[in-house]
């Protein structure tokens, strides 16, 4: 154990844990791919190291005597193969190892294990280019959405997973001598206490996001003493293949069992998801995807599980101070990568009787059309649309957009497929806008994944409330948007979508949208509607991978 590594980290752990207190901004990797910060030639090395692993068997992890060599990642710029060919496991082959890495890594200190997770981050900011260029290449996401979300913003996420984990492990006294007085004599006990990992965890990756929503699980489990598979979404490899690489380079060269890491891809004519969920030896699991596949996993006995699942986010529109400035704002959400985000919004309810704005009110057809031409000027602008549309990540997407015709409502604004103007092969679509009526509910109560939104009339701000607060009941919700200039509307939605478990936020124009969330000081996913049963990073999203257990004698004398 590199013991000076504590002594190089323990700051920034610190600092982090403050962070963690008072949910200002607080960002440890900078999220600006500027040379001046991350040097002259990052980001054409990172790209000649991204292109080095096309057609190759990626050969970094430390996991010996693989059974195959498998890859299925595709670029939905290139609608071509990667070619990349990772090492194949067999289930029972990963949780054996991974019991094995166990005993060793749950008898390291928290601190040490914190410190050796927040070295591993350093090492990867050295390569954030070359995440980047592979996350665009697996997820369709632009160019700088791929550097941040995958690169800086995940790393962030993983050192407030640490922090919170490192903080909740330390927050007891490791030993106490207790004295109870008895008249004329004291009872005296000696106490110590541990803070026991539960077991082998597997966190199960997306594809659209293949570190950002990894890493949280992962680091949270790792920091806690937990043994982790990754098992990748098999079109979304790279990313974390280059993460879960660096973590056992390091475990390695401080003597530990790079298998407390390892990385789990299907083979290509078998997933092994369900294998490694069912696994009595996995005790953790971790998962992001759809709905359905998430209820199978929290109804696994003897599991204790962190999922986020699909939802149905609203925009609520009662009143504003500028209606243009809301519809640009509106218009960046629905088309930031394509509407494929967890985040995204899709239902927005329009009042019938219109928008009061300033000292008139914008009628609702007027309203409807301001958002359809944000989103038309936005798509159809050369220096913006195709940087923040990016590409779609799975052809069923693309379907869905097209066969959105299908759902009884009138149609605003059509997609079409873009020319993007370095990729010819690039696989688009832009926006759709379906007007659909409020009794309609089966059209609007699920997640329509992908650039689709649907405008709902409804009798006035009230039932847009009521709603939208059903849905998130019912259906999930990650993201709710609210433009009012009302004290006490605000105040009406706060509580009712509190009572919903979904976050608000209000009145936003300009470069801040409903889609993002800020490390650190943003909780994402609550926990409390079916969107998702964990919220990183709470304390429960640590708490729960360990047992505090403790342990007594009699004093001496």
């Amino acid at each position: 154990m590199n013991l000076n590594l504590v002594d190089k980290h323990q700051s920034t752990i610190d600092t982090a844990v403050r962070a963690l207190h008072e949910r200002t901004f607080f960002a440890h990797y900078p999220e600006n791919p500027s040379p001046d910060v991350y040097g002259e030639h990052a980001d054409k090395e990172g790209r000649e190291k991204y292109k080095a692993h096309l057609n190759q068997k990626f050969e970094e992890l430390l996991q010996q005597d693989p059974e195959a060599w498998v890859g299925q990642e595709e670029s939905p710029y290139e609608q071509q193969p990667l070619g990349v060919k990772y090492p194949f496991f067999s289930p029972e082959t990963l949780v054996s190892r991974a019991e094995e890495a166990y005993h060793q890594w749950r008898k390291v200190k928290p601190a040490d294990r914190a410190a050796i997770l927040v070295e591993s981050l350093e090492r990867l900011r050295t390569r954030f280019f070359e995440i980047a260029y592979a996350t665009m290449h697996t997820t369709g996401q632009a160019y700088m959405m791929s550097f941040q979300a995958s690169g800086p913003h995940a790393a962030d996420r993983a050192l407030e997973a640490v922090a919170a984990g490192f903080e909740e492990q330390t927050r007891f006294p490791e030993a106490a001598a207790w004295e109870k007085p008895m008249g004329k004599y004291n009872l005296k006990l000696n106490k110590t206490w541990r803070a026991v990992p539960k077991g082998v965890s597997l966190v199960i990756g997306c594809a659209t996001f293949p570190t950002w929503n990894t890493v949280p699980g992962m680091y949270a489990s790792l920091v806690t003493g937990n043994p982790v598979i990754i098992k990748p979404h098999p079109k979304a490899v790279l990313p974390i293949a280059i993460v879960v690489a660096a973590v056992q380079k390091v475990l390695q060269e401080n003597g530990l069992n790079p298998d407390i890491c390892q990385l789990g891809v299907d083979a290509d004519d078998h997933l092994i998801t369900k294998d490694l969920a069912e696994h009595p030896k996995v005790k953790l699991i971790d998962y992001t995807g759809g709905t359905e596949f998430g209820n199978y996993i929290e109804s696994l006995p003897g599991k204790t599980t962190f999922t986020e699942k699909t939802g149905v986010n609203s925009i609520i529109l009662d009143s504003v101070d500028d209606i243009d400035k809301v519809a640009q704002n509106l218009a960046f959400s629905v088309t930031l990568y394509s509407g494929q985000m967890c985040t995204a919004p899709q239902n927005f309810f329009v009042p019938a009787g219109g928008v009061k704005a300033g000292g008139e009110t914008v009628p609702y057809a007027q309203v409807v059309q301001k958002i359809a031409d944000a989103v038309t000027a936005l798509v159809n602008n050369p220096k913006a649309g195709p940087h923040i549309l990016g590409a779609i990540q799975n052809p069923a997407t693309a379907a869905r957009v097209k066969d959105a015709a299908s759902l009884k409502g009138k149609e605003v604004l059509s997609t079409c497929e873009f020319q993007h103007p370095m990729f010819a092969n690039a696989r688009t679509c832009t926006p759709v806008i379906y007007e659909v009526d409020a009794t309609e509910k089966e059209s609007y109560s699920r997640e329509l994944f992908g650039p689709i939104v649907l405008v709902i009339k409804t009798r006035d701000t009230a039932q847009s409330i009521q709603i939208a607060k059903e849905m998130a009941q019912n259906y999930g919700a990650i993201s709710c948007g609210a433009y009012t200039t009302d004290p006490d509307v605000k105040e009406q939605i706060m509580d009712e979508m509190g009572l919903a478990g979904t976050p608000v936020s209000f009145n936003l124009t300009g470069g801040i949208y409903v889609n993002q969330n800020a490390s650190f000081s943003d909780f994402h996913v609550t926990g409390g509607n079916p969107a998702g049963n964990a919220s990183f990073t709470n304390p429960e999203f640590v708490i729960k991978r360990f047992t505090w257990v403790g342990f007594r004698e009699p004093a001496a004398g």
